[in-house]
């Protein structure tokens, strides 16, 4: 059965005085079903940040318009769209004093597959129905500690160090990346792109069902919502980017 798209991009400021989030979902140009969402974590000091997470939407969107969609392959748009991204972040530090990165995670929708990149804590879930699937794993000290069994889940929440990264765009070191790819697409299967700034309120259990009971503006607006409760006024910026594939109704005959 053919697959429609219900897809929403939703940002808050939080209690930040910028808002360095970038997010989108870029159609690709030429080909019917292809699309590409994107999120972006910026950081380095006023401005800095948010021109960084400006440079990873502007190449990804670059990247897509000129993806040859039966020639090429979705892991090479991907990690070309990182690695320009990193290096056209890395020279703006050399033009001016500012010291900007960014974090990134992209999805590639295609007919029946989607693949995915991600570097640094900006996350990629995926959910069939109101079930977890999977979740990208953070390049974070925490994430690091939870991999070796030092501390759970659930301390990593909480630690102090919580906001350190191991790896980012615009770094003096080449960006860590890990790609993923799924097949077998269905109705009922969904993806939730986001910063930290949302997903530091959540379980992956919460976000699943949050986004299987609503159309995707609704669960955004009701996460963006929960979030800013729970930040009790000391939340960072949000972004979330959502993506529902719908069993598309037969067509009468």
């Amino acid at each position: 059965m053919p697959l429609t798209i219900d897809a929403c991009v939703a940002q808050h400021i939080g209690d930040r005085k910028e808002q360095q989030d970038r997010a989108g979902i870029f159609p690709h140009p030429k080909k019917k079903g292809v699309a590409l969402a994107v999120v972006a974590d910026g950081m380095g000091g006023h401005a800095g940040g948010a021109v960084a997470a400006e440079q990873v939407l502007y190449t990804a969107r670059s990247n897509l318009e000129h993806y040859a969609v039966d020639e090429e392959s979705p892991r090479a748009m991907l990690e070309a769209s990182f690695l320009e991204a990193h290096t056209l972040i890395k020279t703006m530090r050399m033009v001016n004093e500012k010291d900007p990165h960014s974090t990134a995670v992209m999805l590639l929708l295609q007919p029946g597959r989607v693949s995915w990149a991600h570097c640094g804590d900006s996350r990629l879930y995926r959910f069939r129905g109101d079930q977890p699937v999977f979740r990208s794993t953070d390049h974070s000290y925490v994430e690091h500690l939870v991999a070796q069994g030092k501390i759970s889940p659930e301390q990593a929440l909480g630690h102090p160090n919580r906001n350190v990264l191991l790896t980012s765009l615009g770094g003096s070191e080449a960006p860590k990346v890990d790609f993923g790819e799924a097949n077998g697409l269905q109705g009922g299967d969904s993806f939730l792109l986001c910063s930290d700034g949302l997903w530091a309120y959540f379980s992956d259990a919460e976000l699943a069902g949050v986004v299987a009971a609503h159309t995707a503006r609704e669960a955004a607006g009701l996460l963006l919502e929960r979030a800013r409760s729970r930040a009790n006024g000391e939340g960072d910026n949000i972004s979330v980017a959502i993506l529902k594939l719908i069993e598309a109704p037969a067509k009468k005959t």
